[in-house]
């Protein structure tokens, strides 16, 4: 456990019968192998993030503007984009459970803050909350981390997202 525990126990605490959230997740949470590792790390056995529905938001795309230190190189965003977007997992969150969400998105630390988006799941338009880098924060200085673009690419494939999306992440990947 880190010192952030303490932080997300009191927001767990706080959050005991709020309504549940929609959170839209894009990035490492659906790597459930990365997910795992990162949640016994941090002491959150008791969590067990629920089922998510395949869902595309609107009029964002990815950026790899924060350069992270644990992943070696620069890791995903979302940014304001017309016409893109990007593929993911819509979750519905316990108002409880909501805390853990931040402190995996790196809410919690200051490093990312979370950006309402418009995602459709199943032929309907839902609202939700996605997490990006915190704009004081973002830098498009130095690599990309491949270890973080595999564990991309493995959670969207374990997520079920589509083909053609997954080879388009790689292929940009590539370009630059």
């Amino acid at each position: 456990m880190d010192n952030h525990h303490k932080i997300v126990a009191l927001g767990r605490e706080r959050g005991r019968g709020t309504p549940a959230r929609r959170y839209f997740g894009y990035s490492t949470i659906l790597d459930r192998q990365a997910f795992e590792e990162w949640r016994g790390q941090h002491g959150y056995a008791d969590f067990d993030l629920p089922a998510g529905v395949v869902a595309e938001a609107q009029g964002v795309d990815l950026i790899f503007d924060f350069p992270s230190r644990f992943w070696g190189g620069r890791v995903a965003g979302l940014i304001e984009k017309p016409g893109a977007s990007v593929w993911g997992l819509l979750f519905e969150i316990a108002g409880a459970d909501w805390a853990v969400i931040e402190h995996k998105e790196g809410a919690v630390t200051g490093m990312c803050v979370p950006m309402p988006v418009r995602v459709v799941a199943g032929g309907e338009t839902f609202e939700a909350l996605a997490f990006t880098t915190r704009p004081e924060r973002r830098s498009l200085e130095g690599p990309i981390s491949a270890g973080f673009v595999d564990a991309l690419a493995r959670g969207a494939t374990e997520a079920g997202l589509p083909a053609a999306y997954i080879d388009n992440i790689n292929e940009r990947i590539r370009a630059t």
